[in-house]
């Protein structure tokens, strides 16, 4: 990824002293045909490694998906104070996880623990369970398919 990105890098300077213009527009352009030079060297090498444009349009998606969650739970959390009678149904829930690494686990249970009304209380000794308290749970099965569904599948796609 980082190979990809200097290499693209240097074919936008490149651009520009060819072009013997410092403007904004051509480092544009000059980045622009980097992008698609490598797509050229990546269909004539098929075992290339992953474009490093994919994988920071997964960090950016990672990022909204974080942010829309953290705004929508920050509602649900404020909407539970404001009611006159409290009803809410705290619980813990063991969420089984597909993700390998430390660091991927590491950084599900931060992105929970980030989100409003959810709180990583432990991770199993082999790294596959998280125990996961929730201020409301209505139904402990959505709550795994949401975050599976969310934060899971984007992290690997990030991490792989």
């Amino acid at each position: 990824m980082t190979l990809q990105f200097l290499f693209n890098l240097l074919v936008a300077l490149l651009w520009m002293a060819i072009n013997n213009s410092s403007s904004g527009a051509t480092f544009l352009i000059g980045f622009l045909l980097g992008i698609g030079m490598l797509l050229l060297f990546r269909r004539s090498k098929p075992q290339a490694r992953p474009f490093y444009l994919k994988r920071l349009w997964s960090i950016f998606k990672l990022l909204l998906i974080f942010i829309r969650e953290l705004t929508i739970s920050n509602f649900v959390v404020i909407y539970h104070i404001l009611r006159p009678k409290l009803a809410i149904r705290p619980g813990i829930f063991a969420y089984e996880t597909a993700l390998t690494s430390a660091w991927e686990v590491t950084l599900l249970s931060c992105l929970i623990c980030l989100t409003p009304g959810t709180l990583t209380l432990d991770v199993s000794r082999d790294g596959k369970t998280l125990y996961i308290h929730a201020i409301d749970i209505k139904d402990a099965e959505e709550m795994v398919k949401q975050i599976r569904g969310n934060f899971e599948q984007v992290i690997m796609e990030v991490t792989r």
